[in-house]
């Protein structure tokens, strides 16, 4: 799971699968970073933290990371929340194999979009994101 900073959008979707993976008892592993290096080894925006914990998931000890290059051999899907991050990742990936692990995370041409400059926007984000990840789960495990 990707955005910008990796501590409002990504470590929904992280905690989210996180949680719904393991409550299904799949053995697989989940993780999120950002593009951008100014909250690298910070916890989760508190307002995220905040609305997952109202919706009965914690994030409180995710810490924001950068995504590197590394990380297209260690996960089978790159999932990004918005057009830019898409960018962003697809210029890292070295080869076809690795521009092929990466898609939006929402379907189509949508995007996820940046809560950080509206406390109004956590909770419908929150909720966009626990959707969709209840329909990738079971997209993925086919």
């Amino acid at each position: 799971m990707v955005c910008l900073g990796n501590i409002c959008r990504s470590p929904l979707a992280e905690g989210i699968v996180r949680k719904l993976i393991a409550d299904e008892n799949l053995d697989w592993e989940v993780a999120s970073a950002g593009t951008g290096n100014w909250h690298i080894g910070q916890p989760a925006d508190k307002r995220s933290i905040a609305i997952a914990a109202t919706y009965g998931y914690d994030i409180a000890k995710q810490r924001a990371r950068l995504f590197g290059q590394e990380l297209f051999d260690e996960f089978d899907h790159i999932l990004v929340m918005d057009k830019n991050n898409l960018r962003d990742v697809l210029k890292l990936a070295a080869s076809e194999e690795h521009r092929e692990k990466v898609r939006l995370f929402l379907t189509g041409d949508r995007e996820v979009t940046d809560p950080y400059f509206d406390d109004q926007l956590f909770d419908p984000v929150f909720l966009t994101i626990e959707e969709r990840a209840k329909r990738l789960i079971k997209e993925l495990k086919k």
